[in-house]
């Protein structure tokens, strides 16, 4: 059993109502961390109330050491912070979430639909108790080593065999909410009128518990994967939500010119990793000033001065100046935005992308806020940094 302090759920601004699809510079690392900070933030707890972080995905980038730094820095949070990600969908975040210790920060993000929810573990809040859990096999839909995805395509045998089957198994009688399958489906077999759902991989289950605790409502929440299925009750004290779920749009028409991708230079990536996935500038300890990207500094006596504490960065700020790009640039969709962005209260400014809204769309004096981006992939290596959004996406 865990209590649940806080939940928040984001959605990427581009698809239909009712299945969004995720932006270019967007994958379930960014979506993640945009579904985490929101949920720390909405338990006003900081980052220092965060001891462990669980992702759940199916959709988390490869890399072979996996994904915590980015993770952690995009966050906030300290290098030292545990981080497991899990393969999984709705059945193994409502797993994680039930066995989350106080402090525990589990996430779920989905690339198809896109969406991604979070909930924050703590002493007291909504009760979150273990009913049921079953675990079969019905693979209807695989992958190989390349990624390739096999789907045996048979809806009414996954229906049948899988998801009747095991509710049955389980003693399964109309729950409040049903996640993992459409909405179709959820409403046959729910009891009275289920949340409608935005997603149906494993963030779907957090998006069910955002909707519940909204309503006050109490009683058994499922998810389903395939075959397999786990099952909690949902009761108790309340839970903070917070949604950031624009209104939908299309995506907007870009094209992708051919050629030479610029290679990645993992020493230049190495040096400027901290600063600019963490979005901290560097304060000098003579003047007080900020440097950003920071830099070593010539003393009045000739002499390079080194010695600067790395110090977080706003995340908001107004629009100072932009341009739209139009000309091709290989590997890059065009058109796109640039910004000059003045963060608030600090006197620094950063050179950003436009993220979230149509190219050419941002004006001088346009407040949003910084949110962090894949901003390339270069020989394979997803790039991260920071990508301004403009107030209206983020609301």
């Amino acid at each position: 059993m865990s209590y649940v302090a806080a939940i928040a759920t984001y959605l990427p601004r581009w698809g239909a109502a009712g299945r969004r699809a995720a932006g270019g510079d967007e994958d379930a690392v960014t979506l993640a961390v945009q579904a985490g900070r929101a949920a720390i933030e909405a338990a006003g707890a900081g980052g220092e109330g965060v001891q462990r972080v669980v992702l759940v995905s199916r959709d988390l980038p490869l890399i072979e050491g996996g994904n915590a730094a980015v993770l952690l820095a995009g966050l906030g949070l300290g290098p030292e912070i545990e981080v497991d990600e899990r393969l999984g969908g709705a059945p193994a975040a409502l797993d994680e979430v039930t066995a989350a210790r106080p402090r525990t920060l589990v996430i779920a993000a989905d690339m198809r639909p896109a969406g991604a929810a979070a909930a924050l573990a703590s002493v007291a809040g909504l009760t979150v108790r273990p009913l049921a859990r079953l675990a079969r096999s019905l693979p209807t839909r695989a992958r190989n080593a390349a990624g390739t995805v096999h789907d045996y395509g048979d809806p009414r045998l996954l229906r049948e065999r899988g998801l009747l089957a095991s509710l049955a198994a389980v003693g399964a009688e109309k729950p409040l909410a049903l996640a993992g399958v459409d909405a179709e489906q959820a409403k046959a077999l729910c009891a009275g009128t289920p949340p409608k759902l935005p997603t149906t991989g494993a963030s779907s289950a957090l998006f069910a518990l955002a909707a519940l605790a909204e309503s006050r409502a109490t009683g058994p929440l499922f998810a389903t994967e395939q075959a397999t299925v786990t099952g909690v009750a949902v009761s108790g004290g309340p839970a903070t939500v917070r949604r950031e779920e624009p209104a939908a749009r299309p995506l907007p028409a870009t094209t992708c010119t051919e050629g030479k991708d610029i290679p990645v230079s993992l020493a230049a990536y190495d040096r400027a990793f901290e600063p600019k996935v963490r979005f901290e500038a560097a304060r000098h300890p003579d003047t007080g000033e900020l440097d950003f990207p920071p830099r070593f500094r010539v003393g009045r006596d000739g002499t390079l001065g080194s010695d600067y504490t790395l110090v977080p960065l706003p995340r908001t700020g107004t629009v100072y100046t932009g341009v739209t790009v139009r000309i091709p640039v290989p590997g890059l969709p065009t058109p796109y935005s640039l910004v000059i962005v003045e963060l608030d209260d600090v006197g620094v400014r950063v050179l950003a992308r436009v993220t979230g809204t149509e190219p050419g769309t941002v004006t001088i004096g346009d407040r949003g806020r910084m949110v962090l981006r894949r901003v390339a992939v270069r020989s394979g290596v997803p790039d991260y940094g920071y990508a301004f959004s403009p107030e209206e996406t983020t609301a």
